[in-house]
């Protein structure tokens, strides 16, 4: 004897927690999972941004505020790519080099914004941790930060009209 079962149960967790949180929210679920898959590539993004810092300043003995631009950069050049293919893929149809330009005018400033929160929280932070630890934790933070930055700012101006 088969029973109905409910949409709601036939849909998996993520689909169940997408669709909860846009009917709370009132965002629509596709930008919901793009937000979603640009965190995630901005999770990849920090992988890449935290490994090219902490080389760059305790390997090659770089200052902070060099390493902190040499690790945003790469990260922002894996992002690009990322979001050009996974999140964004109907971007693929307009001209690249614009489209980096823009991505790039916008991490540019988020690199100001991440570079004024590392330095600021660093002393801070040297008060209660060590380095790397202590410019590590300021860089999280301002990873978290310049996410929403860079969605907003990108969502609207380089990825604008895209449904």
């Amino acid at each position: 004897m088969s029973q109905a079962v409910s949409p709601e149960l036939s849909m998996s967790l993520p689909n169940r927690v997408v669709r909860r949180v846009s009917a709370r929210t009132g965002v629509k679920p596709v930008e919901l999972i793009r937000f979603i898959k640009f965190a995630i590539v901005g999770a990849i993004g920090m992988v890449v941004d935290l490994t090219v810092l902490t080389f760059s300043r305790e390997i090659l003995g770089l200052p902070l505020m060099l390493a902190v631009a040499l690790g945003f950069s790469t990260a922002v050049v894996s992002n690009f790519t990322w979001n050009r293919f996974w999140t964004f893929p109907e971007s693929r149809d307009r001209p690249i080099a614009s489209q980096l330009v823009q991505f790039t005018v916008v991490n540019l400033i988020g690199l100001g914004i991440n570079e004024a929160i590392v330095l600021g929280l660093h002393p801070i932070f040297s008060g209660l941790l060590q380095d790397p630890f202590a410019y590590l934790g300021a860089k999280v933070i301002a990873i978290g930060v310049v996410l929403f930055w860079n969605y907003g700012v990108n969502r609207v101006w380089t990825y604008k009209g895209i449904e």
